[in-house]
């Protein structure tokens, strides 16, 4: 359902059509008496006598052509309240029909004087739904019309928000795409394509990763009849030389395990095994449509992981772009070869202020995080702190995992420089990061966020419908908008 939001100029009679009011954590909407009838205000006071305050909001339903909502502000809500409280609006009102609603800004007597801005934001990502392959289209909207002197949001918010909106249904809009339509060719034409955003792409193929020794990537693919590919995706918004922020992505478009085979149930998702690529991606495109004041690049490696007469097989050792060579004992162990090479070629040639990067790598920071946090991973202390703290502002929450040599002796191969999984068990997640840790050859901080649990949500959450999340996006953009304009 798409939501579009107006401005309006003109004055609004109290027998307009259907209308959102706020109040304070009371309930008491004194304030509002000047803009609906005194029948509705009697009428409306005496159902909150007899109703649970607790609640955010109630819906009023007058007539069959007239609602009122009343929408509690409690005291000190944080901004991710405030987009919560935005989303549970839209949960409300959201019915299946055309709907039409005036929200009066001045009702709004919140001291956070971008309260509007996020409620909007809230109540946008709520909305958000993949339908792209239903034959039955809907074409159902809700329109909300701002009225009022006070609160409304500035033209700068405004673009702020539509740019990390449009970042956030992007990334979602790509985990959503099966595997027969996203594969790492149409993958990469379509990230071509974000030039128009203001971009610098760069798509280096097979010949160019071979040529490059990009061998632990490229062995990923060698099953798929499609193409494998590295993408980046430059940003000078400084238009200096000063050091990008550097963010890398793992995009296996669709993973079998390979010769490691994956059971079918667990086969079936594997289209959002890309997902660490498409948060890279809706960053960039956020940061691009926004004209954020930073350098930033985002790199991504694209393949598909299939079985045939050409597949890499477990045992199978290769050199990576750093030099080092990997024995390959598990071929669904292969998020963290993509992200091997990608993050050696990103410190080689960008040399930036940091690395972060994301990955659907291990099942076993499910196992132990569930879909609540994401695990954090860093050979820094100053910029864990920063992820943590920008994940908590925006609710894309981050709990900080263990790295230390001792995990090394795990990932050490007899036959080559490392190999690619723990046989001995346990770790999983733990000894995962440590070999990607490998690959960071000049100590620059570097942070890699497992997102397994939180890429894609079967039942929803508080931001999204069921399905994928976009998680990363927000919480990146929070973390530059806070730390590095």
């Amino acid at each position: 359902m798409k939501i579009n939001i107006n401005y309006l100029n003109k004055t609004i009679s109290k027998t307009s059509t259907n209308l959102v009011l706020f109040s304070n954590d009371k309930f008491r909407i004194n304030n509002t008496k000047k803009l609906i009838s005194d029948f509705e205000y009697s009428y409306i006071n005496d159902l909150l006598k007899v109703n649970d305050l607790k609640k955010n909001l109630f819906v009023f339903e007058l007539n069959s052509k007239r609602k009122i909502v009343l929408i509690s502000i409690k005291n000190n809500l944080k901004s991710s309240d405030i987009e919560n409280l935005g989303a549970e609006f839209y949960g409300r009102i959201n019915n299946g029909k055309n709907e039409k609603y005036i929200l009066n800004s001045d009702s709004i007597f919140a001291k956070n004087e971008n309260f509007l801005s996020y409620f909007l934001h809230g109540m946008k990502l709520k909305s958000y739904e993949f339908k792209k392959y239903k034959t039955k289209k809907e074409n159902k909207n809700i329109s909300i019309d701002i009225y009022g002197n006070k609160n409304k949001p500035s033209l700068k918010n405004q673009l702020k928000f539509k740019a990390l909106e449009e970042g956030t249904f992007y990334a979602r809009d790509l985990v959503s795409e099966p595997g027969n339509v996203l594969h790492p060719d149409e993958y990469a034409k379509r990230l071509k394509l974000l030039t128009k955003d203001g971009l610098k792409i760069n798509i280096y193929d097979k010949k160019k990763l071979k040529k490059l020794g990009m061998n632990a990537l490229l062995g990923v693919g060698m099953g798929s009849v499609r193409g494998s590919y590295l993408v980046t995706m430059e940003w000078n918004g400084l238009k200096n030389n000063s050091k990008p922020l550097a963010f890398v992505g793992k995009g296996v478009t669709f993973d079998t395990g390979g010769y490691s085979l994956k059971p079918a149930r667990f086969m079936e998702d594997m289209t959002y095994d890309m997902a660490g690529s498409a948060a890279v991606v809706g960053l960039m495109r956020s940061l691009a449509l926004r004209k954020a004041k930073i350098n930033a690049v985002g790199v991504v490696g694209l393949v598909e992981n299939m079985v045939s007469g050409v597949a890499q097989r477990p045992g199978d050792i290769v050199k990576s772009y750093s030099g080092k060579t990997i024995e390959v004992l598990n071929t669904d162990a292969e998020g963290r070869l993509v992200l091997a090479d990608a993050l050696s070629f990103t410190e080689k040639k960008f040399k930036p202020k940091f690395i972060i990067d994301l990955a659907t790598l291990t099942g076993a920071i499910i196992v132990c995080l569930g879909s609540e946090y994401a695990g954090l991973f860093s050979n820094n202390d100053d910029l864990s702190k920063k992820i943590i703290n920008a994940g908590e502002k925006v609710e894309e929450k981050l709990w900080r995992m263990p790295l230390h040599k001792n995990y090394d002796k795990l990932m050490n191969s007899k036959n080559a420089d490392m190999q690619n999984i723990n046989y001995v068990g346990g770790a999983g997640s733990t000894t995962a990061a440590q070999f990607l840790q490998r690959f960071i050859l000049n100590k620059t901080p570097w942070a890699h966020l497992d997102i397994a649990g939180m890429a894609f949500s079967k039942y929803g959450g508080a931001l999204n419908s069921s399905g994928a999340t976009g998680f990363g996006v927000r919480l990146l953009n929070q973390l530059i908008e806070e730390n590095y304009e």
